[in-house]
């Protein structure tokens, strides 16, 4: 079985919307593309350098065509998105010219191929498929690079409809910008108790 891995830059407020430029996402009105911009620094650099090393990838329709029009022009940059397996969630395409490049249609094939034998099966953006997949607690692990800011409106990475899940943090550290780098492992269900008999 492979692990299904949600890797996201988000706001303190969950939004993950146009991390990379002014022109990547402007739906919905959105503003303030390139909001990670300012925040790069040595300790940053070299998360994302590992972050692209060779993986498969499941995609939402809308990010990947946001990629196809891009990535095969400059692929120095990130070779692996190029010559990994793309699986592209959608009903409305069939194919593409980019290569490796295949489209499911449901949930159910997203489960075929979480239970089929590989490498583990990165998420990038695509916030409408990463809700669906927490809806139906198939997210292994979140890697997430939170940046000190509030972006108000947005695509966000959580909504209101994810299963009750526990995670554990699993590695975490902060640049000298102040993003904090937090990987997660899904961890079993949620325990509570009464937190005033907790607190010494």
């Amino acid at each position: 079985m492979r692990k299904i891995i949600v890797l996201s830059m988000i706001s303190l407020d969950g939004v993950m919307q146009a991390p990379g430029g002014p022109e990547e996402d402007k739906s919905d009105g959105f503003k303030y593309g390139g909001w990670t911009a300012p925040f790069g620094d040595e300790a940053y650099s070299k998360a994302v350098r590992n972050e692209l090393k060779p993986a498969d990838y499941l995609l939402g329709r809308k990010t990947f065509e946001i990629w196809e029009d891009y990535w095969p022009k400059n692929s120095e940059f990130w070779p692996g998105i190029n010559d990994g397996n793309k699986y592209v969630l959608s009903k409305t395409r069939k194919n593409s010219e980019w290569k490796n490049s295949s489209f499911i249609e449901n949930l159910e094939d997203i489960k075929n191929l979480k239970n089929s034998e590989g490498k583990d099966i990165q998420v990038w953006g695509s916030s409408e498929l990463v809700h669906s997949l927490l809806k139906n607690d198939l997210v292994d692990e979140l890697r997430l690079k939170i940046h000190p800011l509030l972006l108000g409106k947005g695509k966000k990475l959580f909504d209101s409809n994810a299963y009750p899940s526990g995670f554990t943090l699993t590695e975490s550290s902060t640049t000298t910008t102040g993003v904090i780098l937090a990987s997660y492992k899904r961890a079993g269900e949620i325990k509570t108790g009464n937190a005033g008999e907790t607190i010494k």
